[in-house]
């Protein structure tokens, strides 16, 4: 029995240390990234249409084979007119799992000159007053918690001056502060703005290096970031492990119009093979105003399952 534990103690040792010597199968076999995630998607996708029938459409998601989802602003309020748990056990009822919430970072104020989308009968959208982070982030972190997602989301906030980044940023680190008490990642959504140089400095590195990367992860808008020239796989090697969610969002090559994933210009193939490094744990389709949201959210999921084999 003794010669066998010593044989079997020797050969452990000399498969290890072979291994080891071998850095390729090293790589190949022990730091492996992980596999992806289901596909998400981003509810907004589906904006003009959900709150008609939430149960119907949230089946309609599933029954294309999207696994994960990302919750937004609702025209019903609240969590599409539920409770977080509610609407959490809806979710998960359909085999899909909630797994983040897009919140605002301060009231909303339409820009300048612009109107809010006609509605099924011609009229301007409705939306109910909405909690922000500026003036509630305790409440909307409560409720996160409350509902069982991993991640809350700041989708947008105030940026147009240095004193409202400023501003913007001291919002940031005070959510992720409290999302931090609560069990949760806080976690920013960037469009194209964040990269256009402001007095001499850029938005969005601003954020990156004045918030806490431990507590504040960031949501790459993949379309955003690439329509404005940023090269995502760079920003994985800067920054690693800190862009835990993605929005996958393809642009039509001449006008950057929001098209369905496969349709537009960008090669989202060459940017998922670096999602170790990124540290991505979610993705979520997402097509802004899509004309006909359950047929492009179909061909945007098929389309991720051909690439992604």
């Amino acid at each position: 029995m003794s010669n066998r534990r010593n044989f079997l103690k020797t050969s452990s040792a000399f498969a290890l240390g072979s291994l080891l010597l071998n850095k390729e199968v090293l790589a190949n076999h022990l730091l492996r990234p992980k596999s992806l995630p289901g596909t998400g998607l981003q509810l907004f996708t589906l904006f003009g249409v959900i709150d008609d029938d939430v149960t119907g459409s949230l089946q309609k998601v599933a029954d294309v084979g999207y696994k994960e989802i990302e919750s937004a602003f609702s025209k019903k309020g609240g969590y599409y007119g539920m409770t977080p748990r509610a609407f959490a056990k809806t979710v998960s009822d359909m085999g899909m799992h909630w797994r983040s919430h897009h919140v605002l970072g301060a009231p909303f104020h339409l820009p300048p000159g612009a109107k809010m989308p006609l509605g099924a009968d011609g009229k301007p959208i409705v939306i109910p007053p909405m909690k922000n982070l500026r003036d509630n982030h305790q409440e909307l972190v409560d409720q996160a918690a409350e509902g069982g997602v991993s991640y809350l989301v700041c989708a947008n906030t105030p940026i147009g001056t240095l004193d409202e980044v400023k501003a913007s940023i001291d919002v940031l680190n005070k959510t992720a502060e409290a999302a931090h008490k609560a069990g949760l990642l806080f976690a920013y959504h960037n469009h194209d703005r964040e990269f256009a140089p402001l007095e001499g400095q850029i938005p969005y590195d601003m954020i990156l290096s004045q918030t806490d990367p431990q507590k504040l992860k960031m949501e790459l808008d993949l379309g955003w970031a690439l329509k404005a020239g940023k090269d995502p796989i760079k920003m994985f090697a800067e920054h690693p492990d800190r862009f835990h969610l993605w929005h996958v969002k393809d642009m039509d090559a001449r006008d950057n119009h929001i098209v369905e994933l496969g349709k537009g210009r960008f090669d989202f193939k060459r940017i998922f093979d670096q999602a170790a490094e990124s540290g991505m744990h979610y993705y979520f389709v997402e097509q802004d105003g899509a004309p006909h949201p359950f047929e492009n959210i179909a061909t945007s999921y098929r389309y991720l399952q051909k690439i992604l084999k």
